[in-house]
């Protein structure tokens, strides 16, 4: 009687702990004001649902809206490796030999062998001096502008750049200056103006909204011009893009032009999280001194250090994985054209559809997922108001009767709403 009496008196001291916190005036005045917020987005049309998956990553995946598995387009896992048998048992044995975890960040006892193994195989497979790993390319992009750059430096960034990358840009004190996407002429005018004494271009190498390529060609002629570093961020081209997969570099020729490349291993090289920088030294070792998201995050699991290992093990065997994709790309671009769909970009795996309409963007992607298609549409403020899309993507993992079934569901719902004839 007294354990039961007593058990009530937590519960209820809890219950009176959570109402004062629920129920103070300023958590209600605080509830009020992000209401009105989340009423206008709906109102807007741009609300934006999180469906629930009950299955591993893969082109077939189960969701708690369908009995039934539907067929995923909007993934980032361009290589199909997420799942792959030898991925995850990679995975399996670094927990096996290394822990769940280091419970630290790495300069303090956060760093092991497949650490370095693992900036070591990612220098070799981008051509680079050094490497260092992130918890995220998030993260890296947060580290490298305010560690690198000063006042008397300036960065000249693409104004389609990642937010992560204009967040790690806001962080720096540098001198910031913004061209128009993939506008050389407004580059270089800015570059020619310039004094400072480092200048870095800063440039996504897919713009990931658009699945359009930045010009690095033209990009590294302005910079040798005016004596301009060369920084890409590409996650969404490293392992799939270029013959072997070495990325926008590989498939433009500037193998050797571009100076600084941070990544991801979250998309096409596993899927799981992790980021890296890549390229000089010096920049490296500066970064392990300095960066802040890398000094104050834990390291990254074994697990996934020893997942993508694997992955660069599976891409320096062959070619095969990153062609498929192209070809998969190639096969539903065509056929969407041919059926009377606008697309952004050419030849990258990431084919917007282009709806303009937020709302129609987000019943159209609702219809397809009642016809087993599972993809996504995206308005403000992911992209400009007025071009609200539907972002396929396309994966090694696809097949062409995967391909040719999407394809049909969005013929038969681009014609249901008017979208085509």
């Amino acid at each position: 009687s007294s354990g039961i009496n007593a058990e009530y008196g937590i519960q209820s001291n809890l219950r009176m702990r959570l109402t004062r916190r629920l129920y103070s005036p300023a958590v209600a005045s605080l509830k009020s004001i992000l209401d009105g917020e989340l009423s206008s987005i709906k109102a807007a049309g741009t609300f934006k649902n999180e469906r629930v998956i009950t299955t591993p990553m893969a082109p077939h995946i189960g969701v708690t809206s369908s009995s039934d598995k539907v067929l995923n387009f909007c993934s980032n896992n361009y290589l199909g490796l997420s799942s792959h048998p030898e991925v995850i048992e990679a995975g399996r044995r670094a927990i096996t030999d290394f822990g769940n975890g280091l419970s630290s960040v790495r300069f303090i006892c956060g760093t092991q062998t497949i650490h370095k193994v693992l900036e070591d195989a990612i220098s070799k497979f981008h051509g680079t001096e050094d490497t260092i790993l992130y918890i995220s390319c998030f993260d890296a992009n947060a580290g490298i502008f305010e560690t690198v750059m000063t006042p008397e430096d300036a960065v000249f960034s693409d104004q389609l750049n990642h937010a992560s990358i204009i967040d790690g840009i806001r962080l720096s004190k540098c001198q910031k200056h913004r061209y128009k996407n993939r506008d050389m002429a407004d580059l270089e005018s800015q570059l020619a103006a310039s004094s400072a004494r480092i200048k870095m271009i800063v440039t996504d190498g897919v713009f990931s909204m658009d699945g359009t390529i930045a010009p690095l060609q033209e990009i590294c002629d302005i910079a040798e011009k005016y004596d301009a570093l060369v920084f890409i961020d590409e996650c969404h081209a490293t392992g799939f893009l270029g013959e072997t997969g070495r990325g926008t570099p590989e498939l433009t020729g500037t193998d050797n032009r571009v100076h600084i490349i941070n990544s991801t291993l979250g998309k096409a090289l596993g899927g799981a999280c992790g980021g890296y920088t890549t390229g000089p030294k010096q920049v490296v070792d500066i970064l392990r001194q300095r960066s802040r998201p890398y000094l104050f995050s834990n390291t990254m699991p074994p697990a996934v250090v020893g997942a993508s290992l694997k992955v660069f093990e599976l891409l320096n065997e062959s070619s095969e994985l990153p062609q498929r994709v192209y070809s998969n790309t190639m096969h539903f671009r065509s056929r969407m054209e041919e059926a009377g769909f606008t697309l952004s970009g050419s030849t990258h795996p990431i084919c917007p559809v282009m709806l303009y309409d937020a709302s129609l963007a987000s019943s159209f992607a609702d219809e397809l997922l009642k016809r087993g298609i599972y993809v996504i549409g995206f308005s403000f403020p992911v992209v400009p108001k007025g071009l609200a899309r539907i972002r396929v993507q396309m994966s090694a993992a696809h097949t062409i009767p995967d391909i040719d079934r999407c394809v049909d569901a969005f013929i038969e719902v681009g014609r249901e709403k008017g979208v085509i004839e």
